[in-house]
């Protein structure tokens, strides 16, 4: 068979976006001429391949103003700009990940007639996949719960696919603080996280005396000039490839709760202090970081609640010692541990690759 098989990929924004499509791609590129579809001033062009035919379109986030409707409106036309594309390369199926891409380009595959699948990463889906997934061919779900807010789509738990630095074993980097304290790695997502850095830079003479070792990958554009910036026990980072041999090997992590992150904690086993993003759609976030809390591999910690004494009293009854048989250990965190082994991991990418190649044409 020869490779005349055209897929569109429509991810763009942010890495709970891009990450899951890049996974699914990487999968399934050997049978499929692969092409992406993305948003100007985005992630895109910095995590896209140059092998996925990346083009993007000149959108802006909606924001909530007066003008929301009309900014509603304006995504929505871009449909002709994406009718044109998929007649112009030949599309014979799409897939897409949410976000504010993704309406136009499922209106424009129906009007063509094109399969479109959806995969939704979130507990609680987005308003892409809730309004728009009953147009979907599949709409593939992250969480086994999600499925009873989408009944009117033809849904299948796949799981959320992760990067492949995520199903094998890494040796902890070189550039990583060295010492016996407890390590930390703080970050808040592909954008970083404004309230996390300012809680960690308030918090850091306090860390720094209780010995953690900190790797803070503050974001691309929330670097700050912290006091303790590249001391011994404190390392910071804009943005880091190495993101699962600091996971796999770390103590703790405190982070946003997007999709991706907490998919990534159960893949890895690892405990975490959760700081839900406020201000996400639906509350998204703080149902995500509910599905660890409530198995007891988290800490929740709500943002307008958190203060430098909440964030500085968890991680000292986590990290406190007890003694049994004569040896020291934090029997908390151990226990975090133990609850994080429990979760349920699903291998997707192999399921939602056999999906997608159900389409495959024969030339």
């Amino acid at each position: 068979m020869s490779k005349k098989n055209n897929l569109l990929v429509a991810a763009s924004g942010t890495g709970g976006h891009i990450f899951p499509a890049l996974a699914v791609s990487k999968e399934v590129e050997d049978e499929w001429n692969i092409h992406w579809l993305g948003i100007q001033q985005r992630l895109d062009a910095n995590l896209i391949p140059q092998k996925y035919n990346l083009k993007t379109l000149n959108l802006k986030t909606p924001r909530k103003n007066i003008f929301l409707l009309y900014q509603y409106i304006k995504i929505l036309m871009s449909t002709f700009q994406i009718i044109r594309i998929l007649k112009e390369k030949k599309i014979n199926l799409v897939f897409t990940t949410g976000g504010y891409i993704s309406a136009p380009t499922i209106v424009a595959s129906k009007l063509l007639r094109i399969p479109v699948i959806i995969h939704e990463s979130n507990l609680i889906p987005g308003m892409v996949t809730k309004y728009f997934g009953f147009l979907c061919n599949y709409v593939f779900l992250g969480f086994k719960k999600t499925n009873s807010y989408l009944r009117h789509c033809k849904t299948i738990f796949t799981g959320t696919p992760l990067r492949d630095q995520f199903y094998k074993s890494h040796p902890l980097p070189e550039w990583v603080p060295k010492g016996k304290g407890p390590l930390l790695i703080v970050m808040g997502g592909s954008q970083g996280a404004k309230a996390i850095n300012q809680i960690l830079n308030e918090s850091l003479e306090f860390l720094m005396k209780k010995q953690f070792r900190i790797v803070h990958i503050v974001g691309q554009s929330n670097q700050k000039p912290f006091h303790l910036k590249n001391s011994k026990n404190y390392i910071q980072k804009k943005f880091t490839n190495e993101i699962a041999a600091l996971i796999q090997n770390c103590d703790l992590v405190i982070s946003r709760s997007g999709a991706g992150t907490i998919n990534e904690l159960m893949e890895a086993e690892k405990p975490s202090i959760l700081i839900p993003y406020p201000d996400s759609k639906n509350n998204h976030q703080e149902k995500n970081a509910m599905i660890l809390a409530a198995s007891g591999g988290s800490v929740l910690i709500n943002q307008n609640k958190m203060s430098k004494e909440v964030f500085e009293e968890t991680l000292e009854r986590i990290f406190k010692i007890k003694s049994k048989k004569g040896k020291n250990h934090y029997e908390i965190l151990d226990l975090m541990r133990k609850n994080m082994e429990n979760n349920n991991k699903i291998k997707s990418k192999n399921e939602i690759k056999n999906y997608i190649n159900y389409f495959l044409k024969e030339f």
